[in-house]
């Protein structure tokens, strides 16, 4: 009972605290609801049949008042306040590696180079029997993650089978503070073009921005750069702005933010003198890109300072403000929506008109407004960033879906690593036909069913035949149809054999080049970064696109751009 009293004592100030912060007009409303609030919390918790929990009640409670509002507004308990930290400053203490779960186990995914996993030689493919001589056969990641994190300098012991060994091997292995790189990689990816990787906004990302266009300008030969952000979820608006300023003159106005406390309303510009206004760029987006990547291709695109590249990115024009809160908690809290510098607000859903059902739509044609860019061009609001070349996502077929859903991809990578001490480079390496014959005979006793839209179709019918009462009529050619798709399915692993050929490759890279390897293997076939070196090439076709006033792609509400996009997926990994 009393814990009841000091759960509702502290709800009853932080509202107090709230309404005595200029917000007097509703105060009645807010005081009302909140005595009705703590009253029906304190019936509940002394009469309710059985034992409740008052503070799993309570965050059950926060959590569905927040979702009312918008999937970005989230409560943070101290026992979250880690993984947010994660999430902003890309560091934790732990192993330093992904996990997957693979059966009743935990397996390394992915180890990170350098860092403690990797340093014991911990490899994609070991299972984890032990932790600390405890069995965790039944744990999940989620579970597996809070054993395996910890502060830095204390030491975990794993006992891990691995295939090719006849014993468990043992790893004593001493924690460090992991800190995840926002620029995994750059390089050259063609004699005169350099790349750059961004996959998060955390609070190093800016200067690791900044250090990998630095040395790529150490190479004499460099004259453009290749920006790629897709699959990038965005991050911290500051690094957005001070990204932009690398590439943009001292005193440009990069993005304006507005919300309800005007004094907070901040028209951010480029506030340091940049590393070069001049050399050409493209952009590289996708429907993963949001946010903070929106805030980058989005203003670079209205200053015309660079051209994007992909497909129309996400839709996200949220600005997220942490609240500190009692007991160590936060509140993030949608405070203002951002403006790229043509004044286009790129939010797609609007969660302030949600239907009866409490989905919401995206913004409606009949609310979507032009812009015009520095140079005139035509750009729209209310749909994420339209790329001034589109460039159609890859669809991945059926077979390959289940094939990396299965992990038959990653444990074939796991045997090529035994059998291959050694490897090329990633940027070299093919798999060849011999090779891919031995990945199709491994498939031989695996169970990797899946179904063909020819198949769904069929079943289709059949029910509709059946409906009708014509299926008498029509089930020796619906049987001899699904007969010719079965024979058809079999050569899935043949006629799909590039793709799959494509992935088996990048999984095979990252056992020896890591998270590098996985992705200079990943760029060797890539449509947008070829359509990108291909204009970075042309000079006239980069400055036509800079100067043609034209229309660009307006929003549409229909979701056409839906994909199977298995490259910015990790499984289900989670990092430890």
């Amino acid at each position: 009972m009393k814990k009841i009293k000091n759960i509702i004592i502290v709800v009853t100030i932080v509202f107090t605290t709230f309404l005595t912060t200029g917000f007097v007009d509703s105060y009645f409303e807010v005081s009302k609801n909140l005595d009705i609030f703590a009253t029906l919390f304190r019936e509940l918790n002394i009469y309710y049949v059985d034992e409740t929990n008052p503070g799993k009640l309570m965050k059950t409670g926060i959590d569905a008042m927040l979702e009312s509002l918008d999937p970005y507004t989230n409560y943070i308990p101290e026992s979250e306040i880690e993984d947010y930290r994660y999430m902003t400053t890309g560091q934790y203490g732990g192993i330093g590696a992904l996990v997957r779960q693979q059966g009743d186990y935990i397996v390394i995914s992915e180890p990170y180079e350098g860092f403690p996993a990797q340093k014991v030689d911990l490899r994609a493919g070991d299972k984890i029997l032990k932790v600390n001589d405890i069995d965790v056969k039944g744990k999940n990641t989620e579970e597996m993650g809070k054993v395996l994190k910890g502060q830095p300098n204390t030491v975990v012991k794993l006992l891990v089978e691995r295939e090719g060994e006849k014993k468990p091997l043992e790893k004593v292995i001493s924690r460090e503070e992991i800190k995840i790189k926002s620029v995994p990689y750059f390089g050259m990816v063609a004699n005169d073009i350099g790349y750059i990787k961004l996959t998060g906004f955390t609070e190093s990302a800016a200067n690791e921005v900044k250090n990998a266009l630095s040395e790529l300008k150490k190479n004499p030969s460099l004259k453009s750069i290749v920006f790629d952000l897709r699959g990038n979820p965005g991050g911290l608006l500051k690094e957005a702005v001070d990204i932009v300023n690398v590439f943009v003159d001292k005193g440009t106005e990069i993005v304006s933010t507005r919300g309800k406390v005007k004094e907070w309303d901040k028209n951010h510009k480029a506030v340091t003198n940049p590393i070069d206004t001049n050399i050409p760029i493209a952009v590289l987006i996708d429907r993963g890109s949001a946010s903070a990547s929106e805030i980058v291709s989005g203003s670079l695109q209205d200053l015309d300072r660079a051209i994007v590249i992909g497909q129309r990115s996400y839709g996200k024009g949220l600005v997220q403000q942490p609240r500190p809160l009692s007991y160590n908690s936060q509140l993030k809290v949608t405070v203002a929506k951002y403006y790229t510098p043509s004044g286009r607000c790129i939010q797609a859903l609007d969660y302030t008109h949600r239907n009866e059902d409490g989905s919401v739509d995206k913004v409606p044609d009949s609310l979507i407004t032009a812009f015009k860019t520095k140079n005139g061009r035509i750009v729209y609001d209310g749909g994420g960033i339209a790329p001034d070349i589109t460039v159609e996502q890859a669809k991945y077929s059926n077979i390959l879906t289940s094939l990396m859903q299965k992990n038959l991809i990653f444990d074939y990578a796991t045997k090529y690593r035994i059998a291959h001490p050694t490897l090329p480079s990633a940027k070299d390496f093919k798999l060849t036909d011999a090779e891919y014959d031995e990945f199709v005979s491994f498939l031989k006793d695996k169970n990797y069913e899946y179904s063909t839209k020819s198949e769904k179709k069929l079943e289709e019918l059949k029910t509709s035949a059946t409906e009708d009462k014509t299926i008498d009529a029509l089930s020796a050619d619906i049987d001899a149809l699904k007969t010719k798709i079965a024979e058809t399915k079999k050569q899935d692993l043949m006629t799909y054999k590039i793709e799959i050929k494509q992935f088996i490759e990048e999984e095979i890279a990252s056992r020896y080049y890591f998270q590098n390897g996985r992705l200079e293997a990943s760029l060797k076939d890539d449509p947008e970064l070829k359509m990108a070196i291909e204009t970075l090439n042309d000079n006239a076709k980069y400055s036509k696109i800079l100067t043609t006033i034209t229309a660009s792609e307006k929003p549409f509400n229909k979701d056409k751009e839906k994909s199977k996009n298995l490259k910015n997926s990790k499984n289900g990994a989670s990092e430890n």
